[in-house]
């Protein structure tokens, strides 16, 4: 079964690759992304990217992380994953079947409403144990970053008062009231005018590594490969000295 799914993919692919050469402004691209990249750093990468193929179909599926298994590559339902990592892969390697390429690492900014009580006031990360925390569930990583600022100081975790995936809720809850959230800095930038948000002067110190997974033994298609560049491109803009690292990237030809 595994071995018909691969053959009927690449036979898909190889059509696909008939197609662009036949159009080159023409294609379909699938991508698996968590809620916390496509509400930031996806946005300017889709602009560019639909910018230069505007009759490029894309499809922009919700995975979750922080799994590593990532069933829709490995099912080829989607021609590549986002993910934000617990850590940098092994030699662009997430396991046997899985390659991962970082694009750069996101810092975690602890924010408020610019007219919060918290705004106005000088603060660490001991006074806010109790507060109106709101956080990702407690499988997902955000949560799991959080809390490790916390315990590493020696302090108690903080217990959410609401947990969601929803960027969109979780912004307009801090923008307009007392709550208090971390946000990847590639999000704050997109939504801290919007929704009068501030971070405080607090540093997590965790900045975990954004990736592009691809399917190992998987053909990119011309139009994957352009997307990947657009997406490298705008990592290195994006994000000061990105990428930060050196990583195994698969040759796009």
């Amino acid at each position: 079964m595994v071995r018909g799914r691969a053959a009927f993919d690449e036979l898909r692919q190889g059509i696909r690759d008939i197609e662009f050469i036949g159009d080159p402004s023409t294609g379909e691209l699938t991508i698996g992304c968590p809620e916390s990249i496509a509400a930031g750093f996806l946005i300017p990468v889709l602009e560019r990217f639909s910018k230069d193929h505007p009759r490029v179909r894309v499809h922009v599926v919700p995975v979750r992380t922080p799994t590593v298994e990532f069933p829709e590559l490995l099912e080829r339902k989607i021609d590549l994953a986002f993910a934000r990592l617990a850590t940098n892969p092994v030699q662009g390697r997430l396991s046997e079947e899985l390659d991962a390429e970082v694009l750069f690492n996101d810092r975690y900014y602890v924010v408020v409403g610019e007219n919060s009580r918290w705004a106005r006031r000088k603060v660490g990360l001991a006074d806010l144990v109790d507060a109106p925390w709101i956080m990702t569930p407690l499988d997902a990583l955000g949560d799991t970053f959080v809390g490790g600022s916390f315990t590493r100081r020696g302090l108690k975790a903080p217990n959410p008062m609401i947990t969601t995936f929803s960027i969109h809720l979780r912004n307009h809850l801090v923008g307009s009231g007392e709550f208090i959230t971390a946000l990847p800095g590639s999000v704050f930038r997109v939504y801290r005018r919007l929704h009068g948000l501030k971070e405080l002067p607090i540093d997590l110190s965790v900045r975990p590594p954004v990736a592009i997974v691809t399917l190992r033994n998987r053909t990119l298609t011309p139009t994957v490969q352009s997307f990947i560049r657009r997406a490298r491109d705008i990592a290195r803009s994006f994000v000061p000295g990105a990428p930060t690292q050196n990583t195994k990237r698969r040759r796009l030809e």
